[in-house]
């Protein structure tokens, strides 16, 4: 008996936690919108492979670049990372889905197929 109780609890906690993670991916871009667009260009890299070893990961910069994108200044995402322009994309799906599992919908065949 004891044992299903804490089933129960570990459930509930995965759910509340799962919630909150979708609610995060879906509110996130907005507050990106709300700040500047070069909020994150000042400052030290926190890149472990450029702070320990001197080198530029594939990285580098997204999180720079995905900001310039999001304010469409595209020069700018160009020349942070030009990944940005393939993983912003690909961040859009997953951005959806969380939307969805927020609004309690059922994802609709296309983005259930693909995630």
């Amino acid at each position: 008996m004891e044992n299903t109780q804490t089933n129960y609890k570990n459930v509930s906690v995965r759910s509340s936690v799962t919630y909150i993670f979708n609610f995060v991916i879906v509110v996130v871009p907005f507050i990106l919108i709300l700040l500047p667009v070069d909020y994150f260009d000042k400052g030290q890299s926190i890149c472990l492979s450029k702070l320990l070893a001197g080198v530029e990961c594939y990285a580098c910069g997204m999180t720079r670049a995905i900001m310039h994108l999001v304010h469409f200044d595209f020069g700018g995402a160009w020349q942070f990372n030009k990944l940005s322009f393939i993983v912003l994309p690909m961040l859009f799906p997953l951005w959806l889905k969380s939307l969805y599992i927020i609004l309690g919908k059922k994802l609709p065949l296309f983005l259930d197929k693909i995630m």
